[in-house]
């Protein structure tokens, strides 16, 4: 397996999208929808690739902060990853972890912070995977419930 950030091209978009339309079946996330062009565009790319076949990918950029001073000065760097996947049969392999650390190293010297926000419906196991296993901090939290009629 491979981890490597690469250029946007046309290979490499339609590579995203379908990807990106797989996790959307999975429906383990709220509101997720498939990609297209103008999600990806802008972004850094990192891939993980196992015999010519992306099998997780990681992108976002990087921002300067606002109205996040409960965490970080205004105007610091950080890196917001927009989306990080694997493949369902490669997951629990560590593949996200690999991406995020390779990610962390490459936006260094650019981002003072790593920041993310996720709809997954499995919060429990992204919990563990972020603030366990990654290292990172709770920051906040946005929860709803259905008013019964």
């Amino acid at each position: 397996m491979k981890i490597q950030e690469v250029s946007l091209n046309d290979a490499m978009l339609e590579q995203l999208i379908h990807l990106s339309e797989d996790w959307t079946a999975e429906k383990s996330c709220y509101g997720y929808r498939p990609n297209d062009k103008t999600d990806i565009e802008g972004n850094r790319i990192f891939i993980a690739e196992d015999d010519g076949r992306v099998i997780g990918y990681l992108f976002g950029r990087v921002h300067q902060s606002e109205q996040m001073k409960s965490i970080m000065p205004e105007g610091t760097p950080y890196f917001e990853v927009e989306e990080l996947y694997v493949v369902p049969e490669r997951r629990s392999r560590g593949i996200g972890a690999k991406l995020f650390r390779y990610t962390e190293k490459a936006v260094k010297s650019e981002a003072e912070y790593m920041v993310l926000s996720t709809a997954t419906k499995n919060w429990k196991a992204v919990f563990h995977f972020y603030l366990e296993e990654l290292g990172m901090t709770f920051w906040s939290a946005r929860l709803f419930r259905k008013i019964d009629a």
